[in-house]
């Protein structure tokens, strides 16, 4: 327990003073998946002093060609921050980040709580226990990471919780039933410009199924979603880098639109 708890200091020495990504160092760095949750869970808590408590969580590595860049046959689970989810149109400043990047996927705010007594979970209980969908823009650090070194050291973005920086979250839709939410596509916009577009479908095949992801996977720690909790099920574009005076906007058809401006 020792050795998580200096890890996950470790961690916030890290983004505290701008260090690019990199490996934890010797008898600090993640052996296995359990380590790197641990490691996550001790740095969450040390962050949530300053950005609040546990208001939902994110996937990533949700495509299979994300799994294998990383060198990971799974996706993996991070957690968003009460402060860090921010309502649509919303401000960040660039130079409260080492390298800020952005994601857009489709969000998912539960109605009831999911126990872990509960799982497995299913698409369909899933959809039962939804209040509402939006789009959604994640909102990340990657600290000038070395991409093409991730797939040696693929635990350590577990450990670093998934880079997260919270979200951007479009106006709730809660009569979302009445949508294919697999088939609906997504423009993203960069100052005006298309920069990508994609279908909810990149999300493990339905946003759903990446909610269901999430929720077993909590269960597997004996834990569990609760009501209110937002989920962000996943990019269906990949990753842009984004600087001051961007304006970043990510449209889905018949859920609007979410908008962040980068100061």
């Amino acid at each position: 327990m020792q050795a998580i708890h200096d890890a996950a200091i470790r961690l916030m020495e890290a983004h505290a003073t701008r260090e690019r990504f990199a490996p934890l160092p010797d008898g600090l760095s993640p052996r296995s998946v359990e380590d790197a949750y641990a490691i996550q869970d001790a740095f969450v808590a040390l962050r949530a002093h300053r950005l609040g408590a546990i208001a939902g969580y994110k996937i990533a590595l949700s495509s299979k060609e994300m799994q294998r860049f990383v060198g990971v046959d799974s996706p993996q689970a991070g957690v968003l921050l009460e402060s860090t989810l921010r309502a649509s149109p919303a401000r960040v400043r660039a130079s409260d980040y080492v390298r800020l990047i952005v994601e857009f996927e489709i969000a998912v705010q539960l109605a009831v709580d999911l126990p872990a007594a509960d799982a497995p979970f299913s698409r369909s209980r899933i959809a039962a226990s939804v209040r509402a969908v939006m789009p959604a823009i994640e909102v990340a650090d990657d600290r000038n990471a070395d991409y093409q070194q991730l797939a040696k050291h693929p635990l350590e973005l577990i450990a670093d919780n998934g880079w997260s920086e919270g979200a951007v979250l479009g106006q709730p839709v809660s009569d979302w039933k009445r949508l294919d939410l697999a088939a609906l596509r997504g423009v993203a916009t960069i100052n005006g410009e298309k920069v990508g577009e994609g279908v909810g479908a990149a999300a493990l095949g339905h946003p759903l199924d990446a909610v269901a992801w999430v929720a077993n996977h909590l269960a597997a720690q004996r834990r569990g979603l609760v009501f209110r909790d937002v989920v962000i099920t996943g990019s269906m574009i990949t990753s842009k880098a984004v600087k001051a005076g961007d304006v970043v906007r990510f449209s889905v058809e018949n859920l609007g639109s979410a908008e962040l401006r980068v100061d």
